[in-house]
């Protein structure tokens, strides 16, 4: 029969604790590491893409910009800065005949209540919208001020400023009142 008997005067110590974590601590620090270059790599490829672009973006604006300069010179030429004044003459000529007066007409003949009469109107253009100058003659104020209720609930007449309220002069209408003016007539 062999016994084992340890003659050492310390007991053997084993390391093998020691060892599997060390080997665990550097597999979990190799991982970070790879994941660590990998991240490096990926952005400085990003970055690398990112520059490439701005740098076409930014030849791309100065082809534009260098083109539009060369496009001002042209248009800033006595022979073609009359042409540009003929044609936006022309463009508000065809502007003002497209607007449909008639609809405006009809509009307001709309909203007007029994008692309010147009006296005179003073219509005007601006930027596809007709600015229009009312002189309205009124029977009673119940009507002028059902006139101008009217005239805030329409969705095509905006901007109502009053001007003057005066009693009418001289002329055998009926009118009690006499109203001027402004409204905005726009329909969209």
């Amino acid at each position: 029969m062999i016994l084992n008997v340890n003659l050492a005067t310390e007991p053997l110590e084993t390391h093998r604790r020691f060892r599997v974590f060390s080997a665990i601590i550097g597999m979990v620090a190799a991982t970070l590491c790879l994941a660590l270059a990998w991240h490096v790599y990926a952005l400085r490829k990003a970055e690398t893409a990112f520059f490439a672009e701005s740098a076409s973006v930014s030849r791309e604006m100065d082809e534009l910009i260098a083109q539009r300069e060369k496009l001002d010179r042209f248009f800033s030429e006595p022979e073609n800065a009359k042409l540009d004044d003929r044609a936006s003459f022309i463009n508000d000529i065809i502007e003002a005949r497209s607007f449909n007066w008639t609809n405006m007409f009809m509009d307001l003949e709309r909203i007007l209540p029994i008692g309010v009469h147009v006296i005179s109107i003073e219509p005007k253009q601006v930027n596809r919208q007709a600015s229009v100058k009312l002189t309205i003659g009124a029977a009673s104020d119940e009507a002028r001020v059902k006139f101008l209720h009217a005239l805030e609930e329409s969705n095509v007449f905006s901007h109502l400023q009053l001007m003057t309220v005066r009693a009418p002069t001289g002329q055998a209408t009926g009118d009690q009142v006499v109203l001027e003016l402004t409204v905005v007539y726009s329909r969209a």
